[in-house]
């Protein structure tokens, strides 16, 4: 089957504090994002990306196409409003037919070949995959109302029954396409919530810890020191 990648980095990061994006800060030497791209190339060689960016930083993803990957299958595409928005911009560059598409969030540079290929061979098996961990802290979940005295109350969640969503969300092609037909809704925080609304149903793989989401200047150095422990 054909491979798809939408690399959803269509984000300002404006909590990391730069006047670049997050995806174009350097992280050993090497702009973040260009970690993310690796990984899909060396899971499949022959996968077909998308790139989603900001609408002002497309020529600085021209750059750093030419600059590293002359030759590949890179598209780029410009980011919305939402990442729904962002994530259907990508798809629109995508091939539906007998195809499976990765849609990835590009500051998780730190993704494996290898869960890529879990995420894709499961995909196979059933059409839609997450990959997810457990939750190790204590959960609670708050009430949305406050009582009289403008507290919400709070309960205890059984942790073993949580699950940490990550990415590559993984999906058969036409089941996305058909999914992103939908006009947006509040409920979408990601495309397995688009693909449930469809009736689809969504299967885990089990997702890694080092697959974290660069939002915050430390998580910089946290995955720099989980490159230097893989190095």
């Amino acid at each position: 089957m054909k491979k798809w990648a939408i690399i959803v980095a269509g984000g300002s990061g404006l909590r990391m504090g730069q006047p670049l994006p997050k995806q174009f800060l350097m992280l050993a030497d090497r702009p973040l994002l260009s970690y993310t791209i690796d990984a899909f190339f060396q899971a499949y060689p022959d996968i077909h990306m998308v790139l989603v960016l900001p609408p002002d930083f497309m020529e600085m993803g021209e750059q750093l196409i030419q600059a590293g990957y002359t030759g590949k299958n890179i598209q780029l595409a410009q980011g919305g409003a939402t990442r729904f928005d962002s994530v259907k911009n990508g798809l629109a560059r995508t091939d539906p037919s007998n195809a499976i598409v990765f849609v990835h969030d590009g500051v998780r540079c730190l993704v494996t070949a290898a869960l890529i290929r879990r995420c894709y061979e499961k995909t196979v098996e059933t059409g839609a995959v997450v990959p997810a961990i457990a939750a190790n802290d204590s959960i609670r979940l708050r009430s949305l109302a406050a009582d009289s005295a403008g507290v919400n109350s709070t309960a205890v969640l059984n942790r073993d029954r949580v699950l940490l969503v990550q990415t590559p969300q993984t999906f058969y092609a036409e089941w996305l396409h058909e999914a992103f037909m939908l006009p947006y809704q509040e409920q979408f925080t990601d495309e397995a919530t688009v693909v449930e609304q469809m009736g689809r149903s969504i299967s885990i793989v089990e997702g890694e810890e080092t697959n974290i989401k660069i939002t915050r200047p430390i998580d910089l150095l946290i995955a720099e020191r989980y490159l230097q422990q893989r190095s």
